[in-house]
């Protein structure tokens, strides 16, 4: 018997290492405005709430437009939307420096814009261009791939950007991200569609309307149990983004650990969504994102609980970046295993709408138990209940394909 080769055709290689490229731009991105927020409460006259709400606007833009930017993928191709969304984050970045950036244009631009453009160019529609290249077996470590490269611009974006801070002050840093953008542009063009029979080979029902797929999969249960999950995944994950600098220094952690952390996280999911994508061709996808939550409940209680010291920190960052993105390839997975490829990237966006959601929420209520209360705790506690509610929500999923996609 010959064993299938893992990249099926060039297409798939060229589309996989494209959306490597845009992806880790995009996320890294992403991940560092917390690394900015001194200079934005110093220069730009915002308080840490309205910091928090600025990002929770981000996040939640982001979602809204993920399956937006989702569906239209589906029809006109994943290199042309990621194009267009990357305008919106060029746009909203520049703003953000050369102004207007005080007050309402601080939100739109920090906020609305740049929350646009990640909807269209941060995981969503290229992880779903990816996977429909893929069987089902490797999927999910194709997806797990694209998602690992996120963690090369969580690993080097905040060291990057704490050498331009200090160097060249944000201004000129966050000037510099253009630069980034552009190559991300050039790389995304490379993002390829399959070729139309493979949508008659995985999907049989190649008539299967938007409406139509809309309608089945809200009312399948376990895709509804995703979005409750995925709304605890962006809760995590934001939370610790958004406030862990200065969650550090209300702890009395060194300032150098805010960094670390953030670096470790990137480097670490590196190793966690490869893992989780390589079990999810081999075990239940559902069993392995309980688990995922169950040890982010567990690794927070941890962290707060630990004297402080710089080991805990390290630790923290290690083992909360090895769960940080891993619940993506089991996520997704399930989505094209029960309901097909052809409508994945809405699909899925519409599950990260619900991710983004949670995202809102920690980057706001973050910010706004600190302004209230003093302390970042009561965001920590109410994260950490989450997880094990998601431990919980995900058991009952049933992962077994639509009986449509058994036709021929």
């Amino acid at each position: 018997m010959i064993k299938e080769s893992f990249f099926p055709n060039k297409l798939a290689l060229i589309t996989t290492v494209s959306a490597c490229l845009v992806v880790s731009v995009s996320m890294g991105l992403r991940q560092i405005f917390g690394l900015f927020s001194d200079f934005f409460v110093e220069d730009l006259q915002c308080t840490i709430t309205q910091f928090g709400l600025a990002i929770g606007i981000q996040m939640l833009m982001w979602g809204l437009f993920a399956p937006i930017f989702g569906a239209l993928a589906d029809k006109i191709g994943g290199n042309k939307v990621t194009i267009i969304s990357f305008l919106f984050m060029a746009l909203g970045i520049y703003l953000l420096y050369s102004g207007p950036n005080t007050g309402v244009f601080f939100q739109v631009n920090l906020g609305l814009l740049i929350g646009i453009g990640l909807g269209g160019t941060a995981l969503s529609v290229q992880i779903s261009e990816t996977g429909k290249h893929f069987s089902n077996e490797n999927r999910g470590l194709a997806v797990g791939i694209v998602v690992a490269s996120a963690s090369i611009g969580y690993f080097f974006s905040p060291l990057y950007t704490k050498f331009a801070l200090t160097n060249f002050g944000w201004e000129k840093t966050l000037q510099t991200f253009l630069y980034f953008i552009f190559f991300a542009m050039i790389a995304a063009i490379f993002i390829l569609p399959t070729k139309k029979e493979k949508y008659k080979n995985k999907d049989s029902n190649d008539t299967q309307t938007i409406p139509n797929a809309l309608k089945e999969a809200l009312s399948h249960k376990g895709y509804l149990y995703l979005l409750f999950g995925f709304f605890v995944c962006g809760f995590n994950i934001t939370l610790v983004s958004s406030h862990i600098p200065g969650y550090i220094q209300e702890r009395g952690f060194e300032i150098w650990t805010a960094v670390a952390i953030l670096s470790l996280i990137g480097l670490f999911n590196i190793f966690g969504t490869l893992i989780a994508g390589y079990l999810c061709g081999k075990n239940s996808k559902k069993i392995i994102l309980s688990f995922i939550y169950f040890a982010r409940g567990i690794v927070m209680i941890l962290f707060l609980t630990l004297p402080t010291s710089s080991y805990v920190a390290v630790g923290f960052g290690i083992l909360f970046g090895a769960l940080w993105l891993s619940t993506v390839p089991p996520t997704s997975g399930i989505i094209s295993q029960v309901f097909g490829t052809r409508y994945a990237a809405m699909l899925y966006g519409i599950v990260f709408f619900s991710h983004q959601i949670g995202s809102f929420l920690g980057a706001f209520l973050g910010g706004y138990f600190f302004d209230k209360f003093g302390s970042y705790d009561y965001a920590w506690y109410l994260s950490i209940g989450l997880c094990f509610f998601a431990t919980l929500i995900h058991l009952p999923i049933n992962e077994k394909p639509l009986p449509r996609l058994a036709t021929t």
